[in-house]
């Protein structure tokens, strides 16, 4: 059989989890075809290291520190659009979906994808192919049997988390927003952490700023 003389795909993987980062490394080293040039555990890392690296491809996650894999998405491809970026997270709601695709991302796979899916993946997108895992690609073809991309702020948000974002800036508490969805006190303090986590705000204040500043209160 005639050698592949082909070169590895160079790949960068953003993950501010290591033993996410560690496993992922460790399967693509065992790939011939993959190589692993470098690895970032912020978004603003995987900014820096796209322009410095040049990878084929990266492995983005989208909730990370300093700059949210979406965002980050956007800085990399206004700097180097050639570049594929595959979102490999555990978000799977429509609204991180279609704001990967927005930004630019060739592909959306989740983390609970087997080793097979996610090598197939970075093929898939280091040939300039745009790729979603099965479970994704359901959901989009629900979506779009069923409505027209949401235009609101915040694409990074879910649908429940706009709605909770929109009662904070109207100056709602936590027990109230919870009466009005009839959710329990702990699952809005959870869509309330989310929220904060997305829109990189520390506390409610920031958030409340950021909303009533896009239009919403």
């Amino acid at each position: 059989m005639e050698e592949d003389t082909r070169d590895p795909i160079r790949v960068l993987i953003a993950d501010d989890h290591p033993l996410f980062r560690d496993g992922v490394r460790a399967l693509l080293n065992s790939l011939p075809a993959a190589q692993v040039v470098g690895e970032a555990a912020t978004g603003a890392e995987a900014v820096a290291q796209a322009e410095a690296l040049q990878p084929d491809v990266i492995l983005m996650d989208i909730l990370m520190p300093d700059l949210n894999g979406i965002e980050a998405t956007r800085q990399i491809l206004g700097q180097n659009p050639t570049i594929g970026i595959l979102m490999l997270t555990m978000f799977e709601d429509d609204e991180s979906v279609f704001a990967a695709m927005r930004v630019g991302a060739r592909g959306y796979i989740l983390k609970g994808a087997d080793q097979v899916e996610i090598w197939h993946a970075i093929q898939a997108v280091a040939r300039g192919e745009a790729l979603f895992g099965p479970a994704i690609a359901r959901r989009l073809i629900n979506f779009f049997s069923r409505a027209s991309i949401p235009t609101h702020p915040f694409p990074e948000l879910t649908e429940r988390e706009h709605e909770i974002l929109s009662l904070m800036a109207q100056g709602y508490s936590n027990a109230e927003i919870a009466e009005t969805f009839v959710l329990s006190p702990k699952t809005v303090r959870n869509h309330v952490s989310n929220i904060f986590s997305k829109l990189q705000v520390a506390d409610r204040a920031h958030a409340i700023v950021k909303a009533r500043e896009a239009g919403l209160g």
